[in-house]
């Protein structure tokens, strides 16, 4: 096999990955093999194989003729305790970052609410609206911005 993509976000990645897998998310993943070789044997990887199916899908769709997924992801990898390779560098999951700060904003528009004014308990229904979006849709858009954030970057 060709090269290996981990096509998850960079605390996910520095948590285990394979060894001489390449960090592409999946966000970027268009862009960043523009110039790729559309020839070359790529294995795509993530968490369970969901992100490297549809990551496997926009390369076929960009014209690459020999991609494969991992299948089962890294879930199946551990689970035959392959070895990974793991970041000295570790951020907290994006789901920890995300749950820490929406729990945080409640915290905060829920007592703005109570000692200031009451229109801030709309930031805490904004939150909870935001929450079930995210589930229904299984997109974050919280999720998003905090891996923009630096220390959520390789």
């Amino acid at each position: 096999m060709g090269q290996m993509i981990d096509v998850r976000e960079y605390p996910e990645f520095a948590s285990g990955h394979i060894s001489g897998a390449k960090l592409v998310p999946l966000g970027t993943l268009g862009a960043a093999s523009a110039s790729w070789d559309r020839r070359e044997s790529l294995m795509i990887v993530c968490k369970s194989g969901k992100r490297a199916e549809q990551g496997r899908q926009l390369l076929a769709d960009m014209g690459f003729t020999s991609v494969a997924v991992l299948d089962g992801g890294m879930d199946a990898w551990r689970a035959v305790k392959k070895p990974v390779v793991v970041a000295d560098r570790r951020p907290w999951s994006m789901e920890r970052q995300v749950r820490t700060v929406a729990g945080s904003l409640v915290v905060v528009t829920l007592g703005l609410g109570y000692f200031i004014s009451h229109w801030f308990l709309l930031g805490t229904a904004l939150v909870g609206a935001g929450l079930v979006f995210a589930g229904v849709s299984d997109t974050c858009m919280m999720g998003s911005m905090l891996a923009k954030l630096p220390w959520n970057r390789a």
